[in-house]
């Protein structure tokens, strides 16, 4: 059996895990975490990308699959995790711990890269997420953490130690919790749907956010698609 490895999905999926890699590079090697967030940012557009080039060129493949969730675990496991491990260990404690146990609590975040993988491992044999989420999907947990370890390094922010592991913690039981989140990917561009009008809204005022907030937008956003996720979940499920 022949199989094709760069096909242009594949190629633009290889983009996604390259961005991946040079946000890790980013947080570790220069500590610049505006520029680790940002590349991951480009990640999540070619993923995106990927998968809408499958779709148009019909080049669909197993390979593409599996190639995909290992992009997704270096860019959005992985990255996000070493990025808030690296800004907790600037921050000062809330309950002036010392220096040891400090260190030992910089180490927690690593379970989003953890729970990233069991997040994507699920998804790739789940038939049920094919029209929305079950968990916080891993680009949107990845944005929102980079975005807050951004917003720390460019604005001078100070969030206590304990308050970013804590995120951390919450943000990596959100990945593989059992509420239903609503996909952005549009099958019909009418209003019709319950959804189609719960993503235009979103949309929405996402770019009203953008455009008042700035880089403070991010993280707000991303609370806001885990709140309209979480509400529309429980009204389904009633």
């Amino acid at each position: 059996m022949k199989i094709r490895l760069f096909t242009i999905p594949n190629c633009i999926t290889l983009c996604n895990l390259l961005c991946g890699i040079g946000s890790i590079v980013c947080s570790l090697v220069y500590n610049d975490l505006q520029l680790a967030f940002a590349l991951v940012v480009a990640s999540a557009v070619f993923d995106f990308c990927d998968g809408f080039a499958a779709r148009l060129l019909k080049q669909y493949s197993a390979v593409g699959v599996q190639l995909d969730s290992l992009a997704d675990m270096v860019s959005f496991g992985v990255a996000p995790a070493i990025a808030m491990s690296v800004v907790c260990g600037q921050m000062p404690s809330a309950f002036g711990l010392n220096d040891t146990w400090s260190e030992v609590l910089c180490y927690i975040p690593l379970v989003v890269a953890l729970l990233s993988a069991l997040r994507l491992a699920k998804f790739n044999v789940d038939d049920s997420q094919k029209e929305e989420f079950e968990g916080l999907p891993t680009p949107a947990s990845a944005i929102l953490l980079l975005s807050l370890a951004a917003l720390c390094e460019r604005y001078s922010l100070t969030i206590e130690l304990e308050w970013l592991v804590l995120i951390s913690v919450i943000v990596a039981m959100l990945l593989v919790s059992p509420v239903r989140m609503f996909s952005l990917k549009f099958h019909e561009w009418g209003l019709g749907s319950t959804d189609n009008k719960i993503r235009y809204a979103f949309l929405l005022t996402s770019c009203l956010l953008i455009c008042l907030l700035r880089l403070y937008a991010i993280p707000l956003i991303i609370v806001l698609y885990i709140v309209v996720s979480a509400i529309r979940w429980i009204f389904q499920k009633r």
